[in-house]
């Protein structure tokens, strides 16, 4: 008799021994999921609203709402409810996933005018701005020079843009010159 109890608390600490002392959750799947653009995100609350389980504006913008009318679409569609925006949600709403993730093109920025086109009023304003900022230490007479360029390629570097010499957008913008209002001649 004295036995079977030494082998049962035996099987029972062996049994004990090989589990964790406290069950623990699985750790969550890592998932990464990739923000659709504005436009892509008017183009479903679009679908949704087209089958009648979004009231929301069409902003672009996926709130609380588009979210659970998301929800509200699997869940009539017999699809999994995940509140995302999978492949086979994508499917029956009519939407091409590829297309939603691809961004529209901007149009590339054609370049600056060479800078010894700029009207001397506006040389002029550069040359203050960037004496102003403590880069520029010549005359302020409206002519484009060297040391104008160097001043504004010191100034590119300090503000971590591309050091070129030239007064491009950025470069402008940076220095808290508006590009419009620059004249060329």
């Amino acid at each position: 008799m004295r036995y079977p109890a030494i082998l049962a608390g035996s099987l029972g600490l062996a049994a004990l021994t090989g589990l964790p002392a406290v069950a623990q959750p699985a750790p969550p799947a890592l998932a990464y999921v990739q923000p659709l653009p504005s436009a892509a995100v008017q183009n479903v609350q679009d679908r949704l609203r087209q089958a009648g389980v979004y009231t929301g504006r069409i902003d672009g913008i996926w709130g609380a709402d588009s979210q659970a009318s998301l929800e509200r679409f699997q869940q009539a569609h017999q699809l999994q409810v995940t509140g995302q925006l999978n492949q086979a949600t994508a499917a029956t709403l009519g939407l091409d996933p590829n297309t939603l993730l691809v961004s529209p093109v901007a149009a590339p920025v054609p370049p600056p005018p060479p800078p010894d086109h700029l009207l001397p009023t506006s040389v002029r304003a550069v040359q203050a701005r960037l004496r102003a900022l403590g880069f520029y230490g010549g005359a302020v007479d409206g002519e484009w020079g060297a040391g104008t360029e160097v001043a504004i390629e010191n100034f590119q570097r300090g503000r971590g843009l591309q050091p070129d010499g030239q007064l491009g957008p950025a470069t402008a913008t940076a220095m808290g010159l508006t590009p419009e209002a620059l004249a060329y001649r």
